[in-house]
């Protein structure tokens, strides 16, 4: 009887613990790290203005303009120049002038603090074979920081003659996220839903 009692107690256990796998598609960058470099990308180009007068048509010239989130960015920058008051040129041949942009920076940097022992590999011989100690910490913090830097310059569509240029635009978004005891996280970044009015979600330029 005992034997059946812990039986039928095992098969009970087993059925309250089944689990369930699902599938993922890894891409090149996290969600948090493309969240980094967008937010790095909005806050650079805060504030965006050309030399030129209200209304006059500019052709972005993107060409040179090249890395991983570089298409949010370009989409970021005409969507700064459009709120600034300038029209956007479907071509050179349209346009009063061109604004050709580059990018000095757009990528991720990191730094971690470990106050205790931080994870360390360690040579055992002659041929360099190593050992992994894990990290012995009391508590540790890691810094996420997306960092984008544009610049360019602008000069009239139909003869070349230059107009000005656009000085480094350098903006950065942090997410920092702590760890105590090697266990307890915090201040992870988040994504959720946010809550709005009706008809907030967009707004006249």
């Amino acid at each position: 009887m005992r034997l059946r009692a812990v039986a039928a107690l095992s098969a009970a256990a087993l059925a309250l613990s089944a689990c369930a796998s699902t599938t993922e598609s890894n891409t090149g960058r996290t969600a948090t790290e493309q969240l980094l470099l967008a937010r790095a990308s909005d806050r650079a180009i805060e504030g965006l203005v050309l030399p030129l007068p209200l209304g006059a048509s500019v052709f972005v010239d993107d060409a040179y303009f090249q890395g991983e989130g570089a298409r949010y960015a370009v989409s970021a920058m005409r969507g700064a120049i459009s709120d600034a008051g300038f029209s956007l040129a479907r071509n050179r041949d349209e346009a009063n002038a061109v604004f050709e942009i580059r990018a000095g920076a757009l990528s991720l940097e990191q730094m971690r603090r470990v106050f205790g022992i931080p994870e360390m590999r360690i040579p055992i011989n002659e041929t360099f074979n190593v050992v992994s100690l894990p990290e012995l910490s009391v508590y540790s913090h890691r810094d996420r920081v997306g960092v984008a830097e544009f610049s360019g310059f602008l000069y009239e569509a139909k003869t070349g003659a230059p107009l000005g240029a656009i000085t480094p635009m350098i903006g950065a978004y942090r997410i920092r996220s702590h760890k105590a005891f090697m266990m307890v996280s915090w201040g992870q970044q988040q994504a959720q839903p946010g809550q709005r009015d009706p008809g907030s979600s967009w707004k006249e330029f």
